[in-house]
């Protein structure tokens, strides 16, 4: 393999360890390799950097190993060209795995030139990735308490979650903190409801005539208190996105807040995992790509073996298929009529990766150009193959028994 880089250095990296290969390349054409054991301390790492400054080393690369490799990348990354590269990307030779012979691997693959940069954002968007991620497991561990909260109100025979959309509304707040209190009387739980739900009033009184026990209010008492942290919590980690977020990050936000289904909070979700730079992506198809939002490419000897979509970035694909589904709840709009035609042909899920899969498309365009939104309209797909349509609703009419004679206008 040609040599591109003269000095390199490969990292296996471990929770408690780190395995150094420096491979240096000598005037007389002969290769140095030097492999050196550290600690994972921050003083262990800062010795490994002075290490490899000694050495005249440029480039060094690493395995994106579970979150381990974050603190080695925050220390090198000042002094060095430091490449996060995909495990599978460099996988070891069969019947030779060792931690020196990975690191060794990687120093060799560095310095031909062979290894492919992981996408890293800049340390400030890397602070409100970790924000933004912390916020989703914040509202899924609320969603998890809220449903425990209306397992119990199951068990204690009251079937609030049958008759009220939320359960956590106004009117749900109301109704639980009155159950909590002692309050037995159907009637008058039923009169707490509010606005819309004030229709519903008697199924209300029905569902909820339970058998509240003591237990049933102690827990009931100590999930709601779950709730409010959880609340308290996701409104602070918001207000400090809020605050650390610059006028570019804010402005992107606002872009994508014109699409249809992205609202604030998955905008920002987005943006963290992406970057408001499409620069970094040279089109469409590569951001789709290292999304893991488009079809998958495994096709040999002629033929389509698989079209799975390829595992990669959960937080991102979870924003996306927020997003989408979303906006298949929108009427007349390009999405809302992808999902519809996806969906009856291959299912709900397939539809919502397609048009989470558009939804990305046209964010990498939005950033790109700095234009907000414009949506193509529910006919654009009729439009685009209208011999198509004809075909189907033909195809409907001959059904029927009805004989058609098509003639195009003038």
């Amino acid at each position: 393999m040609e040599v591109i880089y003269q000095r390199v250095c490969g990292v296996d990296v471990h929770k408690k360890t780190i395995a150094a290969c420096v491979r240096c390349m000598l005037g007389d054409g002969k290769v140095r390799e030097e492999v050196r054991s550290f600690g994972t301390m921050t003083r262990d790492i800062l010795a490994l950097a002075d290490w490899l400054a000694q050495e005249g080393v440029t480039h060094v690369a690493m395995e994106s190993t579970g979150s381990y490799w974050k603190p080695i990348y925050n220390l090198l990354e000042d002094r060095f060209e430091v490449l996060l590269v995909n495990a599978s990307h460099i996988k070891q030779v069969p019947g030779r795995k060792t931690d020196v012979k990975d690191c060794q691997w990687i120093a060799k693959l560095l310095a031909a030139g062979l290894l492919r940069a992981s996408f890293v954002p800049p340390k400030g968007l890397r602070e409100l990735r970790d924000l933004t991620r912390h916020r989703t497991k914040l509202t899924q561990e609320r969603a998890a308490v809220i449903n425990r909260l209306q397992t119990i109100l199951e068990d204690a025979n009251i079937k609030l979650g049958s008759v009220a959309t939320d359960v956590m509304g106004v009117s749900g707040r109301a109704m639980i903190n009155a159950i909590i209190d002692g309050e037995t009387d159907p009637h008058k739980l039923a009169e707490l409801a509010q606005r819309r739900l004030r229709e519903k009033i008697p199924d209300l009184r029905v569902a909820l005539e339970g058998r509240v026990t003591e237990h049933h209010r102690f827990l009931l008492k100590l999930l709601l208190r779950e709730v409010d942290f959880f609340a308290a919590a996701i409104q602070e980690v918001s207000a400090r996105i809020e605050q650390i977020s610059d006028p570019f990050f804010r402005e992107a936000v606002e872009l994508l807040s014109t699409t249809n289904g992205i609202q604030q909070r998955i905008a920002e979700n987005v943006l963290a995992e992406i970057g408001t730079n499409m620069g970094q992506f040279p089109s469409d198809k590569h951001l789709s790509s290292w999304a893991g939002m488009c079809p998958g490419n495994h096709e040999s000897a002629g033929k389509r073996k698989s079209g799975k979509t390829a595992k990669a970035n959960p937080w991102l694909a979870g924003a996306l298929g927020e997003a989408a589904w979303a906006a298949s709840h929108t009427k007349k709009t390009y999405l809302s009529a992808l999902f519809r035609r996806i969906a009856a042909r291959r299912g709900k899920k397939r539809a919502v990766v397609a048009v989470g899969h558009a939804i990305l498309v046209a964010i990498y365009h939005m950033l790109k150009r700095r234009i907000p939104y414009a949506d193509l309209g529910a006919e654009h797909l009729d439009r685009i193959n209208p011999q198509r349509v004809t075909r189907y609703y033909l195809k409907k009419l001959e059904g029927l028994g009805v004989k058609v004679t098509v003639e195009t206008a003038a």
